[in-house]
């Protein structure tokens, strides 16, 4: 079979195609290159507004879709109206609940400085209030109206007790009533000395005056208690006086907002039942203005919880720690005294609270892994407004006072950007999710390389050169990225949208480029950058082929062995991928037709490697054992393999390893292969085809290049090679060949270099051929398994026959 022509292993790109010099004169590409499914999407679920019409953005990781999706948005969002200020504000019924207020947006930091002015007036307002003449000629006469009625019913007292012959003797607010002799105060001895009947009759007198005194004290009371109502109303009236303009002005201000009316309302009656606190209380006085305000005045002001007033479209908000507090709010607290206390001014926004009126994007993967996030952001969404909780409150961790805010309505988008398996994971496993997250954003990982693409590739590359400042690119280096892409994406049909990779490769590009002292990144530059990304993740690489080299690992890369066949496998490590042979030997006897997987049965090979094991067992029963027992049992090994083997990938080569084994013909281990078969002998192609091809030739030339090495491929990879330049010039030279064939039999003749043979009517091959050694092999086996198992047979009929004889009746 004829190898490959060096043309077939490499796509190259033509820069002659590009309409440029280098990529200053390309314009910006605007919106995503190749997405047109996704920004669909996009368009779709920030159109529509009804309930359950959140996004997910769903794709591999690192193709910017953080950025695009980010974009898009402000995009949008530039066109809608500002979102809303929200502010908490003293609930003074419910100190306990404090009061939302949504206000236009730059209006909530203003109603704060207003409420902080309206503080400041107060100050000096009431002061001034309680200072005027009027006040304390109004005060004193209260007072003096006061004294003047104790004063007349204590005379009119005494008057009556003096008729009596008793006097009325008082010791601060002490009385007592003592009998008079001669106009003065009697002694105990002389009112001892007394009759009987003046005693009594002073008694009676006195008890008398007493039962009238706890009648005036009474009554005095009650006019304390109408004195200190009137001065109460005098000092409301006086302090409305004060306050009630300043409120006006302010009410006035903001008449279009009727939860502030009220707000001002409850603050003017606090402000009248609290006037002490700015008349007296001068330390309050020095906290205000030390911004360390206690109760007295701290109420008054306003915890402006979202301000807008710098915005210029809907908020676009991206939580990248959604934690929950960081969600939802958050309550904090201060200890004063060894207690933690609280107040509404300690009341935190959330992201939510922050993106309420736009849009909300999230990390997936991130979300999902903190907890009680992702079940409270779905109780938000669901309720449709906002509640700040604290998880330890919600389930008893902690025990202190703490407030219940006013929920804020929830009125918003939100972007979940995330892998695959995670929407997938999320529609099967949580039934909210789907009632949610209506809206999928599926990326696509490549698109189609095109004409009109590669140009529309090279403006996006130009797009990222100057939004990273970076040095231009000539044409030939735009070609080479797209060549690169192509190899990225393993197809020469489609170029990769991998924006990380992109981006790395363009940042790589131009510092070695600046490194060299170019003006322009040349296409040697782009190859430096891939050389040297290479190099410095390829240590593994390079160790392995060195063990082979020196013959630790044991791969044959010259002569003929039967039943040995070099498989290629790949090995990922972080980002980098390389590929290596691996022996692959296989044995055969007569049996039952088992063939063992020598990996599965050490618990080493994966499920899908273990199914390509067995399609292998069907395609020879299949094939040669269709009228006949298979009478093989065989084993198959994976040698000096020490890790797990997945995949199936290697399905050919264990078959031309067995096939090899029965039909006794050597296989040539100047060749690799690698593909996956089915049942009916067509071979399929399988991943990494590059790097598997590259693993072998790094291998042959680390031991010599003889013109006789190559890889075996399946033929519907062909459009999948981009291989390494220095593979193929060895390919053209001769010295290295790609082989590529579409079924077992193909396969097994180029390793052979035998024919495979084709059945014909009779079901039989041609003499000689792969295929007729196979057939014989097995048949030989099927007739020893016979030969073998008829003695045993028999043996076993004779002793059952004399088992019967001895239990006959006698």
């Amino acid at each position: 079979m004829k190898a490959l022509d060096a043309d077939a292993l490499y796509t190259a790109c033509d820069p002659s195609r590009f309409g440029f010099d280098d990529t200053s004169q390309l314009a910006d590409l605007e919106g995503l290159l190749g997405q047109d499914r996704a920004e669909e999407a996009l368009h779709f679920g920030l159109g529509i507004r009804q309930h359950g019409y959140n996004l997910f953005v769903l794709g591999p990781s690192g193709m910017g879709k953080h950025t695009m999706v980010s974009q898009f948005l402000r995009q949008c969002a530039g066109e809608e109206p500002i979102a809303s200020d929200w502010i908490y504000v003293a609930n003074f019924a419910h100190p306990d609940k404090p009061r939302a207020i949504e206000l236009a947006a730059g209006r909530g930091s203003t109603f704060a400085h207003d409420m902080r002015q309206l503080v400041e007036d107060l100050r000096s307002a009431i002061p001034n209030a309680f200072e005027t003449e009027q006040y304390h000629a109004r005060l004193q006469e209260l007072h003096g109206n006061f004294q003047d009625r104790s004063r007349q019913v204590f005379i009119e007292l005494a008057e009556e007790a003096e008729k009596h012959g008793v006097t009325v003797l008082r010791a601060r607010d002490e009385f007592s009533f003592v009998p008079l002799k001669d106009g003065r105060p009697m002694k105990t001895d002389e009112y001892d000395a007394l009759p009987e009947e003046e005693q009594q009759r002073l008694s009676a007198v006195i008890s008398s005056l007493e039962d009238k005194l706890r009648g005036i004290l009474h009554q005095r009371s009650q006019w304390q208690r109408e004195l200190r109502e009137a001065i109460k109303a005098l000092n409301r009236e006086v302090g409305m006086f004060a306050v009630g303009h300043l409120i006006e002005d302010l009410r006035e201000k903001y008449h279009d907002v009727e939860a502030i009316s009220e707000y001002l309302s409850e603050v003017q009656e606090d402000v009248i039942d609290n006037l002490n606190a700015f008349r007296d209380e001068e330390e309050e006085v020095l906290q205000w203005e030390t911004g360390k305000a206690g109760q007295s005045f701290r109420r008054y002001q306003v915890n402006v919880l979202v301000d807008n007033s710098q915005a210029s479209g809907a908020p676009v908000v991206y939580e990248d720690l959604p934690i929950f507090q960081n969600l939802i709010g958050r309550i904090e607290y201060v200890s004063q005294m060894g207690t933690l206390v609280t107040d509404y001014m300690l009341v935190r926004a959330g992201a939510l609270h922050e993106a309420n009126g736009g849009y909300l994007v999230l990390d997936a993967h991130r979300l999902l892994t903190q907890p009680f996030a992702w079940e409270a952001l779905k109780r938000m969404l669901y309720a449709g407004e906002i509640y700040i909780e604290s998880p330890a409150e919600m389930y008893s961790l902690i025990s202190t006072v703490t407030l219940e805010p006013e929920p804020i309505p929830l009125k918003l988008k939100v972007v979940l950007v995330g892998e695959r398996y995670l929407y997938y994971l999320l529609q099967a496993y949580d039934p909210d999710f789907a009632e949610l997250f209506k809206v999928q954003a599926d990326f696509e990982n490549s698109i189609d390389s095109n004409d009109d693409n590669q140009n529309l590739y090279a403006r996006l590359l130009a797009t990222l050169i100057r939004k990273d400042q970076l040095l231009h690119f000539e044409r030939d280096a735009v070609a080479r990225i797209v060549e690169h892409s192509r190899r990225a994406v393993e197809d020469t049909r489609k170029l990769s949208v991998h924006m990380r990779g992109i981006n790395d490769l363009l940042q790589e590009a131009d510092y070695w480029a600046r490194q060299g002292g170019r003006e322009r990144v040349s296409r040697a530059d782009v190859q430096q950058a891939i050389d040297k990304q290479i190099y410095r993740a390829d240590r593994m690489q390079r160790h392995v082929v060195e063990e082979i080299r020196r013959g630790t690992l044991l791969i044959d890369t010259e002569g003929g062995v039967t039943a040995q066949v070099n498989a290629l496998v790949v090995n990922e490590l972080g980002r980098f991928a390389f590929g290596h042979p691996a022996r692959v030997t296989a044995t055969v006897r007569v049996g039952e037709g088992e063939v063992v997987d020598i990996e599965r049965e050490v618990d080493l090979g994966g499920s899908i490697h273990s199914k390509g094991v067995m399609i292998l067992s069907a395609y020879l029963a299949a094939r040669f054992a269709g009228s006949k027992p298979l009478s093989l049992a065989a084993t198959l090994v994976f040698e000096q393999n020490y890790g797990g083997i997945e995949g199936d990938s290697a399905t050919v080569a264990e078959l031309c390893a067995l096939l090899s084994a029965l039909a006794d013909l050597p296989i040539r281990q100047s060749l690799a292969v690698t593909g996956s078969a089915n049942q009916r002998g067509q071979l399929q192609p399988v991943g990494g085809i590059n790097e598997k091809i590259e693993g072998f030739f790094d291998v042959c030339r680390a031991r010599g290049l003889n013109g006789e090495q190559g890889v075996v491929i399946p033929a519907t990879n062909v459009e999948h090679l981009m291989l390494r330049e220095d593979v193929v010039e060895a390919a053209r030279q001769g010295q290295f060949h790609i082989y590529a064939v579409a079924t077992v039999d193909e396969a097994i003749e180029v390793l052979t270099g035998i024919s495979a043979g084709a059945i014909d009517a009779q079901g039989e091959y041609p003499k000689d051929t792969v295929n007729d050694k196979v057939k014989r092999r097995l048949e030989d086996f099927a007739e020893t398994r016979h030969e073998f198992a008829r003695p045993g047979d028999g043996d076993e009929d004779d002793e059952d026959d004399r088992e019967n004889q001895d239990h006959k009746p006698g």
